[in-house]
């Protein structure tokens, strides 16, 4: 993974490029190593078995190597604090979805899964405000939270799934729907102006997903909450499909038509 620029033989350029690379390569690896750490003290807590230990390990192989080529190509200087923190966060999801992953032999503790899940969602308000206070907001950082999220919400999803039924996995597989849908269409993938409405919506699907899983709660009254948050992406994604098929139709559209489709 080191950035060495080959075709420069001045040992303090090289030198440079490389120090950066290989403390970047470092974080990721520390990242790796404390999701195998998470992994131990839950199975030393729960006794948990083989499909969750395996599922664990998985994401947390997964993690590193899609992690560790992604900041290859981006080629940053460094990992950054709101990186940092999203890395504990994809930690804290990893440990989450090893538990859901054992839930199907038995029941994992229901506090150490809300316990793990609420964590990771207060998180997620923290490393945007760390990234803006701290001037290293970067595309990647802003992929890596959104990634994040929508694994959490797709795990979340699959257990609640386990007591509500199939369809519960509407939430969790809507946003991979549309990530596929755009290799299909590619006008799916222009970016979308700013929501607050699409980040209120996306930010309740983990909220009330926990809630659901919590059991605080009757079955039907679960079952209304999952509703509710399944209605809410429902809307906030056909509304902006329809924005990306108007702005479709319209591809060279000047900036005062842009404009009027993103305010309506």
């Amino acid at each position: 993974m080191a950035l060495i620029n080959l075709n420069h033989t001045d040992d303090g350029y090289d030198a440079y490029d490389a120090c950066p690379a290989r403390s970047v390569q470092q974080e990721t690896a520390v990242g790796a190593g404390a999701q195998i750490l998470l992994l131990a003290l839950l199975g030393t807590a729960i006794g948990m078995g083989t499909a969750g230990w395996l599922t664990g390990l998985a994401f947390a192989f997964a993690s590193w190597a899609v992690l560790s080529r992604a900041l290859h190509r981006s080629r940053l200087p460094s990992f950054g604090p709101a990186n940092r923190v999203t890395l504990g966060r994809a930690t804290l999801v990893g440990g989450v979805t090893a538990l859901v992953a054992d839930s199907f032999r038995s029941a994992p503790p229901l506090s150490l899964l809300v316990g793990l899940t609420a964590v990771a969602l207060i998180l997620d308000g923290v490393d945007g405000r760390v990234a803006r206070r701290t001037g290293t907001s970067t595309p990647l950082g802003a992929r890596f939270d959104m990634e994040v999220d929508a694994f959490l919400i797709l795990v979340l999803s699959v257990y609640v799934a386990l007591d509500l039924g199939p369809w519960v996995l509407l939430i969790g597989g809507m946003r991979y729907v549309f990530v596929a849908a755009a290799r299909v269409w590619p006008w799916l993938t222009v970016p979308l102006p700013p929501s607050t409405a699409r980040k209120t919506v996306a930010a309740l699907q983990g909220v009330l997903l926990l809630l659901a899983g919590a059991e605080l709660l009757p079955r039907p009254g679960n079952a209304g909450v999952v509703a509710v948050a399944l209605g809410l992406l429902v809307w906030s994604f056909g509304r902006d499909v329809r924005w990306l098929w108007r702005r479709s139709r319209v591809p060279a559209a000047p900036v005062t038509a842009v404009r009027e489709l993103v305010a309506q």
